[in-house]
């Protein structure tokens, strides 16, 4: 039964990639509301354990209550999987059977007007992730230069107007500052030609420079890079990794990573990786009605191999 922060994805999917093990030790990397962890700890609860990370302290209290009956199995960490090595460390474990990434924005910030992810409701410009961090979508937008916010549209938006929505954030931030998520939505609109203003919209033209704010104000995609490789260092022989992005910048990350480790361990010894999934796994046209949201979801796992000389 899914919670109101998060409804997890592909959760049969993992459950039957991840070969889980009544003994085995398993991380959640992007905790939620604990929709996935608790579909492992049911599988493997009392022998096995379960550690649950999150930069939202809003996330780690909410997986709290969904989890508390399997809370002594459950180790839950606010911070950030780019520091994975860290937390294990801290945490005195070495080497872990599985690990899950179910990337991006949960349903809860999505939702959460103040927490300024969405522009289908007027609130401050925010974005973040981790409520303690200063850096905010407000402060980027209204201090970024031209060029510089004309890139990270492109780059993290893939917008083709990009210099043209850059410009007029910048004339118009010279007048006031721009401060909730309906102004720049409104920029945005307002720098489209005249052709494509018309509200016949299949996506709304927010959408991707919402997103590329976003990964920008997060550093999502390097800390992704980060938190993967790290991951895979601390994979048992055999244990497996599943991950599910919904763009396709997160999903070339992890495909090309995946490649990558695996052509290395074929070519260098040591560790490597078997790419399980040859082809990245979508959700079935039932989760996809139960949940719309779903739909842009890609699982992609690979199983860590270690050469024995």
């Amino acid at each position: 039964m899914a919670n109101s922060f998060h409804i997890p994805v592909l959760t049969k999917e993992i459950l039957n990639y991840l070969n889980l093990k009544k003994g085995g030790v398993y991380i959640d990397c992007t905790l939620g509301g604990g929709g996935h962890s608790k579909a492992i700890l049911e599988k493997i609860y009392p022998q096995g354990s379960l550690i649950g990370i999150d930069q939202d302290i809003e996330a780690i209290e909410t997986a709290k209550e969904e989890l508390r009956s399997y809370i002594d199995k459950a180790k839950l960490v606010k911070g950030n999987f780019k520091n994975l090595e860290g937390i294990l460390s801290d945490l005195k474990i070495e080497t872990v059977s599985g690990i899950v990434f179910d990337l991006g924005v949960s349903f809860h910030q999505l939702k959460k007007k103040e927490r300024g992810f969405s522009f289908k409701e007027d609130s401050n410009l925010d974005m973040r992730m981790d409520l303690t961090q200063e850096f905010n979508a407000g402060i980027l937008i209204n201090s970024y230069s031209e060029k510089d916010l004309a890139e990270i549209f492109e780059k993290y938006g893939e917008e083709r107007f990009s210099k043209r929505i850059a410009r007029l954030i910048v004339t118009e931030r010279k007048k006031e500052a721009i401060a909730t998520t309906k102004q720049l939505a409104d920029l945005v609109i307002r720098s489209l030609p005249r052709t494509k203003k018309r509200h016949t919209w299949r996506i709304h033209p927010a959408t991707r420079v919402f997103q590329a704010v976003r990964i920008e104000v997060n550093q999502e995609l390097k800390a992704l890079e980060k938190g993967l490789n790290q991951a895979i260092k601390v994979l048992d022989n055999e244990g497996r990794i599943c991950v599910i992005s919904y763009h396709s910048l997160e999903d070339r990350i992890v495909k090309h990573l995946f490649k990558e480790v695996e052509r290395e361990g074929k070519d260098q010894g040591n560790y490597g990786l078997k790419i399980i999934t040859k082809k990245p796994i979508g959700p079935s046209l039932e989760e996809i009605r139960e949940n719309p949201k779903a739909r842009s979801a890609k699982l992609r796992v690979a199983e860590k191999t270690i050469s024995v000389f």
